[in-house]
């Protein structure tokens, strides 16, 4: 390993342990969390050569990480952690991002002075700020960075990155992050990031609510929906859900992309949080019960275009 040089931070000097590989820095990197998102995430810094130690709670699905890419399969988040210059998660909720975290087992027991913590997880600004907090005063750093791109994005590595923290910490870390990010972007102070991926979960609601209305709307009126289609979406009805949704949706089917029981999980939280800043989310809060349909009907493991199959019920 090759030291090329050190950083001063706010919390004293801090050496990096980066090394070259070609033309390029590499570093220590811990995940923990591999699901549809972290898996493949994780797997894309391995192939830019990082020197990755991952955990997930299901071991199996560590060691099957590691059989692919190579790389260390740790017990505990806190193993996977220990020597880590920056440890990335991507988890399910609030609880489980604190449960990675805290506790004798847990990531900031096993982390380095000067390493930083990267949360991938969609959770409430409260809890990053909580434990952004608690990681400041055991000496680390923490940037909240939720994606938005799906399980595709996530597989070929064009995430959309948006974070919350200090700019030294967001520096450190955003060449790391970007082996699975098309843009990288610091939104403000610790919380910044959850708050802008809420705008996107709020906006992609009403987006696809739209969508499901008017693919419904057409095959009531006895029109071609690959024809509506093909001739809105060259003009201000276009959209990302509709360019990559819009076949599957007209063929109910919908096991593709991001599950109806995290987008729920996402809209609480948008809803939560508009009530503490005073925000109006009618729309948002609507669409949260359209699908809360979607679940009563089994669709809960459905993707979140699902929403046209509650039109057509």
């Amino acid at each position: 390993m090759e030291f090329i040089g050190v950083n001063r931070t706010g919390r004293g000097w801090v050496q990096r342990a980066f090394r070259k590989h070609g033309e390029k820095v590499m570093a220590r990197v811990a995940f923990l969390g591999l699901g549809v998102m972290g898996y493949p995430m994780a797997g894309h810094l391995a192939a830019r050569g990082h020197e990755v130690a991952v955990w997930n709670r299901t071991a199996a699905k560590a060691e099957a990480w590691a059989a692919q890419h190579g790389g260390r399969v740790a017990r505990t988040a806190r193993e996977a952690a220990a020597g880590a210059e920056f440890v990335m998660a991507c988890v399910g909720n609030d609880d489980d991002l604190r449960q990675v975290c805290r506790g004798a087992d847990g990531a900031f027991a096993g982390m380095q002075p000067g390493a930083v913590f990267v949360d991938h997880t969609t959770v409430s600004a409260a809890v990053t700020r909580e434990l952004a907090a608690e990681a400041t005063e055991a000496g680390l750093g923490f940037v909240d960075a939720p994606v938005s791109g799906g399980q595709a994005g996530a597989e070929n590595g064009q995430l959309s990155v948006m974070c919350g923290g200090t700019p030294g910490d967001y520096a450190r870390a955003e060449p790391v992050i970007a082996a699975y990010a098309k843009i990288c972007r610091l939104m403000g102070a610790s919380g910044a990031g959850q708050l802008t991926k809420m705008c996107n979960q709020i906006a992609i609601a009403g987006v696809v609510q739209g969508l499901a209305e008017s693919l419904h709307f057409a095959e009531k009126a006895g029109l071609s929906i690959a024809d509506v289609v093909e001739v809105i979406s060259q003009g201000a009805a276009g959209s990302w859900q509709m360019a990559n949704r819009y076949q599957t949706m007209a063929e109910n089917r919908f096991d593709f992309g991001f599950a109806v029981d995290w987008m729920r999980k996402d809209l609480g939280i948008c809803l939560a949080t508009a009530d503490e800043t005073g925000a109006s989310l009618p729309a948002t809060a609507l669409v949260d019960q359209f699908y809360k349909d979607v679940q009563n009907m089994g669709g809960g493991r459905w993707d979140t275009s699902s929403l046209i199959a509650r039109l057509r019920k």
